[in-house]
């Protein structure tokens, strides 16, 4: 088998890359859903924020935008509508891939997974290749055997692995999602949404091995048995004409249309968009980043361990404070027009424990809840005397 002759193949219109988070930290995820027709619209409704001026002329059926370090969406259209999701599927196995195997190990290739049709690393039975190998043609020339190949050396078989698939998309809040492979070729009952979608990759944009991989233009992989080298160049064509991307992945087919999920960076802040069947799929991803990027910001409306509120007590006022700093993302025209709301959860009842949980501040901006976090108590009262300063996360200025 020569390698390097293979290499026209990449270009072909059936992209399938989709990476997987790990099971390994949350075994069980609950009862999957039952599987609507594509196009139904599920439970989860996505509120995007509540902005005077949008974008327009977004050609996808569905759209999602998203900040990914807070994970707010700053824009949605149809975003929990079902839609094949082609190759986008491949997220999530390059995400199990990477949490449940060690980027060392060596994968077999079966007869099964070199059987596996359309794009393709033309995978060869009983061929060797290390595992990170394996998921880096997953993910940057959209390999549909090398997802076959990485579920059945993860889990056994892709049957097994196509189970962590919906839990892990389960416990990451993708809850109408639902897969059928690992790769994402048409099959009745493999759906996704635009902002599951953007869930999943958000999750994968936290490890770092994930990020290398999908941030590459151009790169080679090395397989064991044969040795021998493989160039692959990227699907998704905005790392080339949007200077700010750095990922993520492409999908296309006939049921799905032109799909993208891509991620960029600028001036410290990365944003995350879906578009689903979307004729101009790079064009409506660059149109959303630029909008998102000129006109939303990331507010910090609270410190870590910055004092809000008194809490009544019976003998004497406790400050109460939260732990964890509290940042959203909004429009910049709406920043204004933020609220928010202290709700005490305790009866003014002594005693009071120093870091015990008083009560909880709610974010909102009109009628949209954007985070709620809890606030604790900074110092001990009893029914006698108080003691200050016991709280050890408590940070005083």
């Amino acid at each position: 088998m020569v390698r390097q002759k293979r290499m026209c193949s990449w270009c072909c219109v059936f992209l399938c890359v989709i990476s997987i988070s790990v099971l390994a930290v949350n075994p069980v995820y609950g009862t999957l859903a039952k599987q609507p027709a594509a196009g139904n619209q599920l439970k989860k409704p996505v509120q995007p924020a509540e902005v005077s001026e949008v974008p327009s002329g977004v050609s996808a059926d569905a759209a999602v935008l998203m900040d990914v370090a807070t994970g707010d969406v700053l824009f949605g259209k149809q975003a929990n509508k079902c839609r094949p999701p082609a190759s986008t599927t491949k997220i999530m196995t390059a995400i199990l891939g990477l949490e449940l195997g060690r980027s060392d190990e060596v994968v077999t290739v079966s007869q099964k997974a070199a059987a596996v049709g359309e794009a393709t690393l033309d995978l060869d039975p009983a061929e060797k290749i290390n595992l990170y190998e394996l998921i880096t043609g997953a993910l940057v020339r959209s390999g549909n055997d090398a997802c076959v190949a990485i579920a059945e050396h993860i889990a056994g078989s892709e049957e097994q692995f196509v189970q962590l698939m919906n839990r892990k998309a389960l416990a990451l809040g993708a809850q109408n999602t639902h897969f059928e492979n690992t790769n994402g070729l048409p099959q009745q009952g493999h759906y996704s949404t635009a902002y599951d979608l953007a869930l999943i990759a958000r999750h994968g944009l936290q490890i770092p091995q994930f990020v290398s991989i999908i941030r590459q233009k151009e790169t080679k992989i090395h397989f064991l048995e044969p040795d021998v080298f493989m160039d692959l160049r990227n699907t998704n064509k905005l790392l080339w004409n949007y200077p700010y991307a750095d990922g993520v992945k492409t999908g296309t087919t006939t049921a799905a249309g032109k799909c993208l999920v891509a991620s960029a960076t600028k001036n410290g802040r990365q944003l995350l968009v879906v578009v689903l069947d979307a004729p101009d799929r790079f064009g409506d991803a660059k149109k959303l980043l630029e909008w998102g990027f000129e006109k939303t910001e990331t507010v910090r409306l609270i410190k870590a361990g910055q004092a809000i509120a008194e809490f009544p007590s019976s003998k004497e006022s406790v400050q109460v404070f939260s732990k964890d700093p509290v940042d959203i993302s909004i429009s910049k025209v709406e920043r204004k027009k933020i609220q928010t709301r202290v709700v005490w959860e305790k009866t003014v009842n002594l005693p009071v424990r120093a870091g015990e949980r008083l009560g909880h501040l709610e974010v909102w901006l009109g009628k949209r809840k954007f985070t709620s976090v809890p606030l604790l108590s900074e110092n001990e009262v009893t029914g006698d005397r108080s003691i200050r300063h016991r709280f050890p996360f408590r940070i005083w200025k």
